[in-house]
């Protein structure tokens, strides 16, 4: 896939599926910017990746309005949105407090909103973009302790499939990707026991990797998939 001449913005971009979808973009041609909260981070992975970083937080909407403006004034447009930050706080209901609820939908849901709002009068201008949102298997199952993670990753799927209907005669399309179990940093906190007791429930016996979410993601930016959108294409190993 080509995407020389095209400008891609990932957020959390940093580590795990951000990183490597930064990363695919980057080898198909494109110019690709990464945002994080951590400037020192975000500058330090963007010269691995040979991409360019912004240091954003997403539930901060002057500081994505910045971080877009600082973009278009550069490239003049961005072609694709990924939008991919997210956090966890994961504890039984029960025992959640406020801040942990707060947090994740701020980050995880209300960052979307932010993000989104602010890179679409572009796309509206140039007449096409492509807005893809990364969920989660768990928005769709739910999960023990992720009450407040598995309501923003379902939330995403009624934002996606509004958006594209929104959108769609402006030629902008806007697509959802759901992952299942993906080796990142996030994940490898879960304790052995847990993480084998899963691979049992996987029909491919694995967890997945980054890239195998990162090649989901260039399809459904490429024109290969230009007649696709409003939809979430499940990439779980059978999970789900």
């Amino acid at each position: 896939m080509n995407f020389e001449g095209k400008v891609v913005l990932v957020t959390g971009g940093t580590r795990g599926i951000g990183r490597a979808i930064a990363e695919a973009f980057k080898n198909a041609g494109a110019t690709v910017y990464i945002t994080g909260t951590s400037e020192e981070r975000t500058k330090k992975v963007a010269e691995e990746l040979g991409v360019k970083g912004l240091k954003m937080d997403v539930t901060n909407r002057e500081e994505v309005k910045k971080g877009v403006d600082e973009v278009l004034k550069a490239e003049e447009k961005i072609d694709v949105l990924v939008n991919n930050a997210g956090i966890t706080r994961d504890t039984l209901f029960i025992r959640m407090k406020d801040e942990d609820w707060d947090a994740v939908i701020n980050t995880n849901l209300n960052g979307v909103y932010n993000v989104t709002k602010a890179v679409i009068p572009a796309m509206v201008k140039q007449r096409s973009g492509n807005v893809i949102n990364i969920s989660s298997v768990v928005g769709f199952t739910g999960n023990v302790g992720q009450v407040n993670y598995s309501a923003t990753k379902s939330a995403l799927l009624g934002f996606t499939k509004s958006l594209a209907k929104e959108l769609g005669g402006r030629n902008i399309r806007v697509n959802c990707i759901a992952p299942g179990y993906i080796t990142t940093d996030m994940t490898e906190k879960i304790p052995e026991k847990i993480k084998q007791e899963l691979l049992k429930s996987i029909p491919l016996k694995r967890e997945g990797k980054p890239e195998e979410i990162a090649n989901v993601c260039l399809f459904l930016a490429s024109d290969m998939a230009s007649y696709i959108t409003g939809t979430v294409i499940h990439v779980n190993g059978g999970l789900f």
